[in-house]
């Protein structure tokens, strides 16, 4: 027996044996790792979620939205209300309603059809003038400010500064609208 090929071969053994157990010791911190990803992960879904138009990058999670989400929403909201002709109050007044949230929808639809029954009599016009965005994502809403402008028979009745606060809401994995009113213009 050859006593220093015998010892050659266990050596040569020995270092194959470092070898892979540093690779199998590499593939289980892998392993964690990527366990570790995949559980910070999974609580933390966000759902696409697209406004009608696009002109920011946005986030949605389970229980909020980013702030330029909540300034594009809020604007189209604003447009649907303010942006009035008494032709055009009714279409918008019923795509508003699918935004509004469930509890809130007969209060906003009784105050829109009035606004729209007063419009049309008096056949005036408004339109905002945007002038500044707050967002709030903590408070899920969003200060509008601007100039409103009113029209009645095509003569300006009116151009004064107004602030109007809008709140979502999430429900259904769906944001709604939650209240959409006016508010002293110097609020946050």
């Amino acid at each position: 027996m050859d006593f220093e090929r015998l010892n050659t071969d266990r050596k040569e053994l020995q270092r194959r044996n470092r070898g892979l157990g540093l690779a199998v010791g590499a593939l289980a911190i892998g392993q964690i790792l990527t366990l570790v990803a995949l559980l910070n992960v999974l609580g933390s879904e966000r759902t696409v979620i697209v406004p009608p138009t696009l002109n920011k990058s946005f986030w949605v999670t389970d229980e909020k939205a980013s702030g330029s989400y909540l300034e594009q929403m809020g604007t189209f909201v604003a447009w649907l209300v303010l942006d009035v002709t008494p032709a055009t109050i009714d279409w918008k007044k019923d795509v508003l309603l699918t935004y509004v949230e469930p509890s809130q929808y007969g209060e906003l639809k009784s105050r829109q059809e009035v606004e729209a029954e007063r419009l049309k009599r008096i056949n005036a016009t408004t339109a905002l003038a945007l002038e500044q965005l707050v967002p709030s994502s903590t408070g899920q809403s969003l200060v509008i400010r601007g100039r409103l402008r009113t029209l009645v028979n095509g003569v300006e009745t009116a151009n004064e500064p107004k602030a109007y606060l809008v709140e979502f809401s999430f429900g259904g994995a769906r944001m709604h609208l939650k209240t959409f009113k006016e508010v002293p213009y110097g609020t946050r």
